[in-house]
């Protein structure tokens, strides 16, 4: 039962979490602590954005609970590098709030991420080899630069998709899930401690979003904010870096069913890759989308996965199920590799992403279905209101034709081959 040491340090995370997230909800509504509305925004109401120092509080109070626990004190045979850890979450929360209140600039925001994983790189939260078939040893300034680039991408990344009420803290409590099932198991598999520091992380975090998600669930009282954002993306580096830079390949075995089997030696790289799937897709999109109109990488908009979503017509929290839903599949089908044969998971995998696909263009078919009624109706009754309320795209394409024979017109005056007194005239009407 060495696993309910990590259920209670998660608990306390959890519950510590929920505590501070009422009080600071409560003093953000005092003290009106909350930015005004953007227009990328989805919210409509202005909302308490500190939630990410509730998260940080949890985190704080449930590592000094750990340490107090003799049977985790294999974590804390190296306390530099969990002060380390922590230090450089406080500086992200600062960074973070700091944003949330006065929206600093992308290129203030971009050095400071870049200062915290340089913190946590020279604290010991470092790559220390490549496990893709063998060790890649590289030099250690480009382990260092590698590491600083991965923890700012996962923080980045974990930002983005910070726009829909409980979408972040969801889909950190699945994908940290599985990965806690990982690197669990692997400890067991390869005869290391059950207690180490990426589980012991990996706890802590899903417990602050569990405590924080029923404020932030929708409809949300309080957001997380780029504080907790990049704090989610910042702790999740560590355990995926802990983990996966930091483990031999060629030790890497599996008895999870039976039988002794060398574990295909990428699944340690594509299991952090997988459970970020959508912050990463999401991130690279953003990132080509906004280079390619000759704009900054950073600078805001509203083209991130989760508004397509809301535009193709899902609701709120079908949208926030759907993030999850993907996360799941991909994160749990990787993981399957460790269970069963890896046809079946890719069966598993190929079932999942359909199902889920579905979902997620449901309602292009179901706007497909209201323009084939429209058009049927236009047959008996063209004037009727029931068509303009079902035929949408034909209202605009009116419109879009009303607007292309004024700028007919507008060509022909400046041509001179229309009379520009009657123009005027009907313009005026």
């Amino acid at each position: 039962m060495r696993i309910i040491y990590y259920v209670l340090v998660g608990g306390v995370s959890a519950m510590v979490t929920w505590g501070f997230s009422a009080v600071i909800l409560k003093l953000s509504h005092r003290y009106q602590l909350y930015p005004k509305i953007r227009s990328r925004d989805v919210h409509t109401q202005p909302t308490p954005r500190l939630g990410g120092v509730a998260m940080f509080l949890g985190v704080l109070v449930a590592m000094g609970v750990a340490s107090l626990v003799p049977q985790l004190q294999p974590v804390f045979e190296d306390p530099e590098q969990i002060l380390t850890i922590l230090a450089a979450a406080f500086v992200i929360v600062v960074l973070g709030v700091i944003d949330d209140i006065w929206d600093l600039s992308w290129v203030t925001k971009l050095a400071g991420q870049i200062i915290v994983a340089g913190i946590l790189a020279f604290g010991g939260t470092q790559i220390l080899a490549i496990p893709f078939g063998g060790i890649i040893i590289l030099s250690s300034f480009q382990l260092l630069l590698l590491t600083i680039f991965l923890v700012v991408l996962v923080m980045n990344a974990i930002n983005f998709i910070d726009g829909l009420d409980g979408l972040v803290a969801g889909v950190a409590i699945i994908a940290n899930g599985v990965f806690f099932v990982f690197s669990y198991l692997q400890q067991s598999a390869n005869n290391l401690s059950y207690f180490n520091l990426a589980a012991l992380v990996t706890a802590v975090l899903i417990g602050a979003c569990i405590g924080f998600l029923p404020l932030n669930f929708h409809p949300a009282k309080m957001f997380m904010g780029d504080a907790g954002a990049l704090l989610v993306g910042l702790l999740m580096s560590v355990s995926a870096i802990t983990v996966t830079g930091q483990i031999d390949p060629g030790r890497i075995q599996t008895k999870l069913i039976g039988h002794s089997e060398v574990l295909v030696a990428y699944i340690p790289i594509i299991l952090p890759f997988a459970i970020l799937i959508i912050p990463l897709l999401d991130f690279g999109l953003a990132v080509l989308r906004r280079v390619n109109a000759g704009k900054s990488p950073f600078s805001a908009d509203r083209k991130h996965l989760h508004h397509r979503l809301l535009d193709m017509g899902h609701t709120h929290l079908h949208a926030v199920l759907i993030f999850y839903c993907w996360t799941a599949v991909a994160s749990i089908g990787v993981l399957t590799f460790l269970f069963v044969p890896w046809w079946l998971s890719l069966i598993f995998i190929a079932i999942g992403f359909g199902i889920t696909a579905g979902f997620t263009l449901a309602p292009l078919g179901a706007r497909k279905r209201r323009e084939a009624i429209a058009q049927n109706a236009k047959l008996t009754d063209p004037a009727s209101q029931e068509v303009a309320r079902l035929d949408p795209l034909d209202a605009a394409a009116d419109r879009t034709e009303v607007d292309l024979r004024t700028v007919d017109a507008e060509a022909e005056v400046a041509l001179g081959r229309l009379d520009t007194k009657r123009f005027d005239e009907k313009e005026a009407s």
